[in-house]
């Protein structure tokens, strides 16, 4: 028998595809990125905010992965209450009273 060392599955990653950045958000974030996602669509006429779309779509894929994680939405409500002691302090070799 050997030892194997502890994989991560890789985070789902939607692409940039708008429909499978929805289907892959928690249903508690698909309303908030279809008005942004309408609303980027909406500016994009406007020649000069035509980049809007791809920054909504970049910015939602890479919160779908996130909230892909396991232990994210528990993570980040730790965050927003505070919680510092949830998290781990951890500070590299040689860096200590550095930071």
């Amino acid at each position: 028998m050997t030892a194997q060392a502890a994989r991560h599955p890789e985070p789902y990653d939607p692409g940039d595809d708008p429909a499978a950045i929805f289907e892959a958000l928690p249903a508690s974030q698909r309303e908030r990125f279809r008005a942004e996602y309408d609303a980027a669509l909406d500016a994009a006429h406007d020649l000069a905010r035509y980049r809007q779309v791809a920054d909504v779509v970049r910015l939602w894929r890479l919160q779908a992965m996130a909230f892909a994680r396991p232990g994210y939405e528990e993570a980040l409500q730790d965050a927003l209450d505070g919680r510092e002691e949830a998290f781990v302090q951890y500070v590299p070799p040689g860096w200590e009273g550095r930071l």
